[in-house]
Formats: C-alpha cells, sequence, structure tokens
C-alpha cells in the first residue's frame, strides 16, 4: 500500500518505520524537518517539510496516489481537519485519526473517520497490568463488533478438552489462558483449574 503519515512525532516516526519495514510506500509530513532525522536509519520514504493541513504539501508528498492515510499530529482539532480535507478534497476513504481527548471519540466518529484513541487504549493497558487479569476487550471487523472475554474454568470441566466444554448461545470458546498468561487455541489441549476459558461473541 501507499501510505502518507502526517506528523512526524514519536507516534509518528513508529508508524513510519514500522509501515516501511513492513513493505509499504511511505511518505511522512511535519512543520519540522528535524523531526524526520529520529526516523530509522534505513528508512527510505519520501519527507516532506510543510503546514501538514495545505493542500499543496499533502500534494507535494504524494496524497493524491495514496491508498490510506494516518493523521498523527498531537493537536486533535489538526488532525480532523486534515481527515476531513483528505475523505472530501483526495477522496481517500481509507483514513485513520489519531485522537488524545477521549471525549473528542465520538465527534470524530459522527464524521466518519475511523479513529485511534491513545488515552484509552493506554488506560486498558494499565488497568490489565495493576488487575494483573484481563477485562472485556472487543475488536472491529467489517461493521462487526466481536467481544473476547474469559471465564473461570468450572469444577466439573476441569481435565476436559477445550472442544468438550459446552458453549452458552451466542458464545464460541476460541481457547485457554493460562496461570502464565499464555493462550493456548489448540481445542484438543486439556484445561486445568489454574486456565481461564476465551469466549468470543458478536456485540453488534
Amino acid at each position: 500500500m501507499n501510505i502518507l503519515v502526517i506528523g512526524c512525532g514519536k507516534l509518528g516516526r513508529r508508524l513510519a518505520d514500522s509501515l516501511f519495514r513492513y513493505g509499504h510506500t511511505v511518505s511522512v509530513i511535519d512543520r519540522d524537518a528535524d523531526s524526520f532525522k529520529d526516523l530509522d536509519d534505513d528508512f527510505d520514504g519520501l519527507t516532506v517539510t510543510g503546514i501538514p493541513m495545505d493542500i499543496e504539501v499533502m500534494k507535494s508528498a504524494g496524497v493524491e496516489s495514496c491508498d490510506a492515510v494516518a493523521a498523527v499530529t498531537e493537536d486533535d482539532n489538526l488532525n480532523i481537519t486534515i481527515s476531513q480535507i483528505v475523505k472530501e478534497f483526495f477522496g481517500i476513504n481509507n483514513v485513520v485519526t489519531r485522537v488524545i481527548d477521549p471525549s473528542r471519540e465520538q465527534v470524530f466518529n459522527e464524521f466518519g473517520l475511523k479513529t485511534v484513541c491513545e488515552t484509552k487504549l493506554s488506560c486498558a493497558a494499565m488497568l490489565a497490568a495493576l488487575e494483573d487479569s484481563p477485562r472485556e476487550k472487543q475488536a472491529t471487523f467489517g461493521s462487526s463488533t466481536l467481544s473476547f472475554f474469559t471465564r473461570e474454568i468450572e469444577a466439573i470441566f476441569i481435565g476436559r478438552k477445550i472442544n468438550e466444554l459446552p458453549n452458552r448461545v451466542g458464545e464460541t470458546i476460541i481457547g485457554t489462558l493460562d496461570k502464565n498468561g499464555h493462550v493456548s487455541i489448540d481445542d484438543e489441549q486439556v484445561v486445568s483449574s489454574k486456565d481461564k476459558v476465551i469466549y468470543t461473541r458478536v456485540v453488534n
């Protein structure tokens, strides 16, 4: 894919480097030319210095031939403006917008933008680490959202294989989580008293 990353702060640099390593064609825009110095030494993408929301700057970065754009500056308002320009002016539908303030995420979504709220993600990771137990997690595929969660093994099912465990209506067992935090998705796995069963269900 041909991907434009707008914003070359810590997140933008890591994203650009990762995309490049995965074999994508990457271009990066930032108003500060010095920000590009921290990209990996082997990064071979295009770097453009200029005002991120300037249409001519975007054109010089190749936005017209891009398959996707990531707006990841440290300014929520700038990110939403950039994303709207990219979608409406250049007709690019695959636009992902960084959100720092969780209260603004709904507004971004109402504009039809795909968002990633780093504050919410960091909070969820902190909770999981502090509690040492995974909470329910969700992932979206297409227009459907799946929920993933765990339950303790009931005593009567200890020693049975995963494929022998009963499912509740609307739920599917996908594996087990052991006491060390390792996941097994082998349906022949025999569960122990220390394991938790991992389930998934469609939310919407």
